[in-house]
């Protein structure tokens, strides 16, 4: 019982010395909340941006959605959300431990996480990439194949199919898509080889 009552408690601890009160200036957070039309947990990645006519730093802007994970998505893609988000460190290259708050304990409360712009931009693709994707394994391999993207490399494929306006967001998304991991249609072997080979990496 003496554990079980402990590990709420460093929950709370390690929010409120990373992550409370260091929001305003973070350039991704990660939010664990509910939806009422799915069933809970959600996880849901903000960018934050200028205001609409801003010409200022971007810092001062507030926080937009950028894509949402639950389900069986949630489930499948947690293992290299939590890899990614393990390695996300604040101004002072301090480690932020949101891996800490991605297990079922810690995705029973509703927070808002602090995220580095690496990890951040990492997880907006996947976030938005699985999106209406039904194949698991498609899924996975794209996460899998994001999550050894250079800092810079994530940055910009992240800007890619979110700052060019509607249509050709929509095409970068498909394009970049395909790119890791295929149309789907017939090529279920390669997907399997492919993502095999990427797990036996870990």
């Amino acid at each position: 019982m003496t554990a079980k009552k402990g590990r709420p408690h460093r929950h709370a601890e390690l929010y409120k010395a990373l992550h409370e009160g260091h929001l305003s200036a973070a350039p991704f957070a990660l939010r664990i909340t509910r939806h009422n039309d799915v069933p809970p947990p959600v996880l849901v990645i903000k960018e934050r941006r200028a205001r609409d006519g801003d010409e200022g730093d971007a810092r001062t802007g507030h926080l937009q959605d950028r894509g949402r994970l639950h389900g069986d998505s949630l489930r499948r893609l947690l293992p290299v959300v939590r890899a990614i988000a393990s390695r996300a460190r604040n101004e002072n290259d301090v480690p932020l431990e949101v891996d800490a708050f991605l297990s079922e304990e810690g995705m029973r409360t509703q927070r808002t996480l602090v995220l580095d712009e690496e990890a951040g931009a990492k997880l907006g693709i996947i976030f938005k990439l699985q999106e209406r994707l039904n194949d698991l394994d498609r899924s996975e391999l794209l996460s899998r194949r994001v999550a050894t993207f250079s800092r810079e490399e994530a940055v910009y494929w992240f800007s890619r199919i979110t700052h060019y306006g509607t249509v050709a967001n929509r095409w970068a998304v498909s394009g970049l898509r395909v790119m890791l991991c295929g149309q789907g249609s017939g090529q279920d072997a390669e997907v399997t080889a492919m993502l095999d080979k990427l797990r036996s990496r870990q």
